[in-house]
C-alpha cells in the first residue's frame, strides 16, 4: 500500500476519556509505521504537555502544536520549523478586553515559557504546567510578558464564554483567531489570525512527498475544522461535535471506543492486534 500521512489530534481523539492511549491504538499505530505510513500529532496543546505522547508513540516526525502557531521537529533541530506568535501589543489589548468582561485567569506562552496573570489556585497551575522546564512567571501580564506570545489561554467564567468570544470578534477579529477547548477545560485559546492545523499538515506532507489524497486526519473539536477539511480523508470521532461530523468524509467510533485504531485497521488493512495482559 502507498504511504499515507496519519494526523492525530490528542484530546478527545487519540486519548481516551482517561487521557491515555489505549494498548490497541498504540499497537495499531506501531504496525502502521512499520508498514511505512507517517504518523504525526496535530494538537492545540503546547509541546511540553504533548511530548509524553510523542515519546510513547516513538515518533520521529514533526509535530503541530498550539493549533499551528508552532510547527517543529523535536528530534531534528535543523528542520525548517515555523513559529508564528501574536504581537505583544495585541496580546495585551486582549488581556484588557478580557478583564473588562471578567475572567478567572489568563495565561500566555512563548513556546514553552509560561506567564500566568493571577497567582491563585487554578487549573492553569495544574494540567497546564505539566512538563514545564522553566518556572512560570506569575503576575500582571502587562509587566511580566517580555515578548510576542505563541498563544493566549483565557479561562472565563462559564456564563461569560459567549461574551468573551463576542468581544474578541468585535475588537480583535483582524488580528487573532480563537477556539474553545472541549471538556474538561473550558478554555478559550487565542492565536494569530490565519493559523490552524492544516498549515502544519500541508508542510509536513510536502516534506514526505505525500499527496493530499493520502492524508488521513482525525479530530473531534472546532480546532480541527481546517485539518479535517484539508485532508484527503477527514475523520470525525463519534464523540466529536456535530459541525465536524457534517464536514468530515468519515465518522469513526468514539475516542473511548478506540475509534482511531478501528478506522486505521479497516482503512489501511491492518489486522486488529492481539493484546496480552503483560
Amino acid at each position: 500500500m502507498e504511504k499515507h500521512l496519519i494526523a492525530l489530534d490528542l484530546d478527545g481523539t487519540l486519548l481516551n476519556d482517561d487521557k491515555i492511549i489505549s494498548k490497541r491504538t498504540l499497537q495499531t499505530l506501531k504496525i502502521a509505521k512499520e508498514k511505512g505510513h507517517v504518523v504525526v500529532i496535530a494538537t492545540g496543546r503546547p509541546f511540553r504537555v504533548s511530548k509524553q505522547f510523542y515519546s510513547q508513540l516513538e515518533l520521529d516526525t514533526p509535530i503541530v502544536n498550539m493549533n499551528g502557531a508552532l510547527i517543529h521537529h523535536p528530534r531534528n533541530k535543523n528542520w525548517d520549523h515555523l513559529h508564528s506568535p501574536l504581537p505583544k501589543s495585541a496580546a495585551l489589548e486582549i488581556v484588557d478586553t478580557s478583564q473588562q468582561v471578567g475572567v478567572q485567569n489568563i495565561m500566555a506562552e512563548i513556546r514553552d515559557q509560561v506567564f500566568i496573570n493571577e497567582h491563585t489556585e487554578h487549573i492553569f497551575n495544574q494540567f497546564f504546567l505539566d512538563g514545564i522546564e522553566q518556572p512560570a512567571k506569575i503576575g500582571d501580564l502587562r509587566q511580566t510578558l517580555y515578548g510576542d506570545p505563541s498563544s493566549l489561554l483565557i479561562h472565563p467564567f462559564e456564563e461569560g464564554i459567549g461574551q468573551i468570544r463576542g468581544a474578541l470578534d468585535e475588537n480583535h477579529a483582524n488580528i487573532v483567531d480563537h477556539r474553545k477547548w472541549g471538556a474538561p477545560f473550558h478554555v478559550i485559546e487565542i492565536i494569530r489570525s490565519g493559523l490552524h492545523k492544516a498549515i502544519g499538515l500541508q508542510k509536513i506532507a510536502k516534506d514526505y512527498g505525500i499527496p493530499k489524497e493520502r492524508i488521513v486526519a482525525f479530530g473531534d473539536e472546532d480546532n480541527d475544522f481546517e485539518m479535517i477539511d484539508y485532508a484527503g480523508v477527514g475523520v470525525a470521532m463519534g464523540n466529536g461535535i456535530q459541525e465536524l461530523k457534517t464536514l468530515a468524509n468519515e465518522i469513526t467510533l468514539t475516542n473511548h471506543d478506540e475509534g482511531v485504531a478501528a478506522f486505521i485497521e479497516e482503512y489501511l488493512n491492518i489486522p486488529t492486534p492481539i493484546l496480552t495482559n503483560d
